[in-house]
């Protein structure tokens, strides 16, 4: 698919910062009809979807426009701009809460006013009767609640990043680990987590047991280490990291017995949380 030219014949489009590509703006995404573009501004603040990121969570084309390129511009300028880039564009979707042009001074209103054809303005999704917003799944991620953030998200919460070295005792004395670094990413709140990890360009996710944090009974550094608990695999280069539970806070351990013990024990716990997941 050339997805220049997709772009091009766009007859919809979806307008909006889009980071997490949660269930609100999926509910944006609904309204798009077979041939849709979501068009992204970007802020340069994106951390659960950085860059690219959001490409994993749709099946629409993506155009990215740099916040700085737009911010300054009036309503019919921007709308002059749309329509340049989408000569054949007909409807545009956004929430509620959306502005654009100049200051912000613009909303959804002058949209129906400055553009000639159809606006379509989604309303604020909830879930349980809070309202979802990408603020709001960062909040739950630095304290821990990843079930309560995949619930927002409508998928788990994922990282990425490239293989790196690790402290080199994992394989000796305690358990195997990819050790990876995630530039970009919002990292949860320190501890260890039930996931599942995807390796280098294999389609499926391994079941695994992740610590995010301070290695703090040993040297003391940051680390973003994943165990995959079916079996040894081998990683060359990259992997992913898909959060489905917190299992317990970073602690530190008087001896690496006892670090190795809680190992053990974290095992079993993640091992029952993934149990429950269609694997």
């Amino acid at each position: 698919m050339n997805t220049a030219i997709t772009i091009k014949n766009s007859t919809a489009i979806a307008i909006g910062g889009f980071d997490g590509m949660h269930i609100g703006h999926q509910h944006l995404f609904a309204e798009l009809g077979e041939h849709g573009t979501i068009v992204v501004i970007e802020t340069g603040y994106a951390n659960l979807t950085p860059k690219h990121e959001r490409e994993n969570f749709s099946h629409y084309p993506l155009m990215y426009i740099e916040l700085d390129t737009v911010r300054h511009l009036g309503g019919e300028e921007f709308i002059a701009l749309l329509k340049e880039k989408f000569p054949l564009l007909k409807k545009i979707v956004v929430g509620y809460d959306f502005h654009f042009g100049k200051n912000r001074k613009y909303s959804f209103e002058d949209l129906r006013t400055l553009f000639d054809g159809e606006v379509v303005v989604v309303d604020e999704v909830t879930h349980h009767g809070d309202s979802v917003h990408s603020h709001k799944i960062r909040a739950k991620l630095q304290i821990g609640d990843i079930k309560g953030a995949n619930a927002f998200l409508g998928h788990n919460y994922t990282i990425r990043g490239k293989r790196i070295s690790g402290q080199g005792i994992g394989k000796k004395e305690l358990v195997a680990t990819i050790n990876l670094e995630c530039e970009g990413f919002l990292v949860p709140k320190e501890g260890v987590y039930a996931t599942l990890t995807r390796i280098d360009e294999e389609e499926h996710y391994h079941p695994s047991v992740s610590f995010i944090g301070h290695r703090v009974t040993t040297d003391g550094s940051f680390a973003i280490e994943s165990h995959v608990l079916d079996g040894a695999v081998v990683c060359e280069k990259k992997a992913s990291i898909s959060f489905v539970a917190f299992v317990r806070q970073n602690e530190k351990f008087e001896t690496l017995y006892a670090l190795k013990d809680a190992i053990k024990k974290d095992i079993s716990k993640a091992s029952k949380e993934l149990n429950f997941l269609q694997l």
